[in-house]
């Protein structure tokens, strides 16, 4: 089992940047990918960014492509999401995730679960 908290969301205004962190603790020796999926109200859970491993393979959602940056530190087991130039539409409850060795954009795709952190961009 991996347990994953989220930290750093918050109340930002419109092009303003706010950091979100992850943090793994359990069974942290497999090498997962990690993810930041956001889910706003009434609509689906979205892949926002995926970072492998090894940090050689990542994705990017096409909303925040350019804006938007993750990281991971494997020896303090983190997870790090960089957000610029954020828009009211990034409005959203923002989750970490665990998955499978290679990102994928599937939320089913992902094992492990942080419980979220609200992110809110006021115009």
């Amino acid at each position: 089992q991996i347990q994953l908290v989220e930290s750093g969301g918050g109340l930002v205004q419109a092009g303003g940047s706010l950091s979100l962190s992850c943090a793994a603790s359990g069974r942290t020796g497999g090498r997962y990918t990690m993810a930041w999926f956001r889910q706003a109200p009434g609509m689906d859970r979205e892949i926002v960014a995926a970072l492998s491993w090894s940090g050689g393979s990542s994705y990017y959602a096409a909303p925040v492509k350019g804006r938007f940056t993750i990281s991971r530190d494997n020896a303090e087991n983190t997870v790090h999401l960089q957000m610029n130039n954020l828009k009211p539409e990034d409005t959203a409850v923002y989750y970490c995730a665990a998955g499978p060795a290679l990102p994928t954009i599937w939320p089913g795709n992902y094992e492990y679960w942080g419980q979220g952190t609200q992110v809110t961009v006021s115009s």
